[in-house]
């Protein structure tokens, strides 16, 4: 097979982060459903609360559907990308042998497995524990009874696997175009011809020209660090506003969606920049050296996601309370908390740091011999 489904599966990130998008939209736009179906059945007094809800649930809804999802599809696009470019050479063979560049992307439809797996098991975790989000989420004395929806699983499962499954194949046909020979020689579309200037020290010049070949690695580092800055601050302060159950949620998600995009962006960094790194070894330069020319360039990127995350989450949250729950009494004013900034800073600087030296250690084992032996 040119693409196997093992390949497909091999995509963890997009499916951790298609789990959490389906998770939350899940048990939302349930409740939407049905508490929008006892619209009649509401008193005068809790009416404020009831279009605080209703819209506090869309809202939610739109944000995490919309932007994770768009994640994904930018996800899906970089392993693609990452793996025809690892495979140029056995996709230049298949094209010498007669295989259409149609045919060759028409196998990429396997990587809408990650979406799969990940929408499906976000969509039981939703259902699994709808009902103490019901709990949380009541109306006064009104009871808001749990409905089954079909519609639900397939507009946020099979709907979204297909559609992933389709750009990952149009996607793919794109990156796909070129001649057979250059494919055999290693070369694709998307790669990049990386150029130094003499006159500048080269570590310098190295970490710029690992940023500049690696741009969408950039997208990947500040979007962690935006997760876990939005999420983590969030969370804290939905366990005074709302409950403990959905401040635990948030922090989950964050903290998971933030390690995953980091993970994934790091490792590409240096898979990618293998064969610098053991060449920079081999002429002397110690690994503190090459984890500074190879890593340190993002990290202006990832305090730009940090401070983006904090006024996002400030953002949000003044909105809803403000906003939307502007006429419901039990909701308290909500101010931007300063000390719980930099507790939450001080967690990013270290998680970060523990980060970084952790792949600087990975760096230690990257070998020319290896490198040499892969060739």
């Amino acid at each position: 097979m040119v693409v196997s489904a093992k390949d497909g599966l091999k995509l963890v990130g997009i499916s951790v982060v298609s789990f959490c998008a389906v998770f939350v939209c899940t048990f939302f736009i349930n409740y939407y459903i049905d508490v929008h179906a006892l619209e009649g059945e509401v008193p005068e007094a809790y009416m404020p609360i009831y279009d605080a809800q209703v819209a506090m649930s869309r809202l939610v809804c739109g944000i995490t559907g919309g932007v994770l999802g768009a994640i994904v599809v930018i996800m899906l696009a970089f392993y693609i990308k990452l793996y025809i470019d690892g495979n140029a050479k056995r996709f230049g063979l298949f094209k010498a042998m007669g295989y259409s560049e149609n045919r060759l992307a028409a196998a990429f439809w396997v990587f809408g497995l990650a979406v799969l797996v990940g929408a499906c098991a976000g969509c039981a975790a939703g259902y699994a524990v709808m009902p103490a989000v019901y709990d949380n989420m009541t109306i006064g004395e009104l009871s808001v009874t749990i409905g089954f929806h079909a519609w639900l699983p397939f507009a946020l499962v099979l709907l979204p696997s297909v559609l992933s499954a389709l750009v990952a194949c149009v996607y793919a046909r794109m990156k796909l175009r070129g001649g057979a020979l250059d494919m055999l020689k290693g070369k694709t579309q998307s790669t990049e011809k990386r150029t130094f200037d003499s006159g500048k020290p080269f570590l310098a010049e190295m970490r710029r020209a690992v940023l500049r070949s690696n741009k969408s690695v950039v997208f990947f580092v500040a979007f962690a660090c935006f997760c876990f800055a939005a999420m983590v601050q969030m969370s804290l302060s939905m366990r005074t506003l709302s409950s403990e159950l959905m401040g635990g949620m948030i922090f989950a998600i964050g903290v998971v969606l933030s390690a995953t995009a980091m993970i994934m962006a790091v490792t590409t960094v240096i898979t990618r920049n293998s064969r610098n790194i053991a060449v920079m070894k081999a002429c002397g330069y110690s690994v503190k050296q090459c984890a500074v020319a190879v890593l340190c360039g993002y990290v202006p990127f990832a305090v730009l996601g940090f401070a983006i995350g904090t006024v996002y989450q400030y953002g949000l949250l003044k909105i809803m309370c403000d906003i939307m729950f502007a006429d419901v009494a039990i909701v308290p004013d909500y101010s931007f908390d300063v000390p719980m900034f930099f507790a939450t800073f001080a967690a990013f600087i270290i998680s970060y740091s523990a980060t970084m030296l952790y792949y600087a250690r990975k760096i230690d084992k990257v070998s020319l011999k290896q490198i040499m032996l892969a060739d």
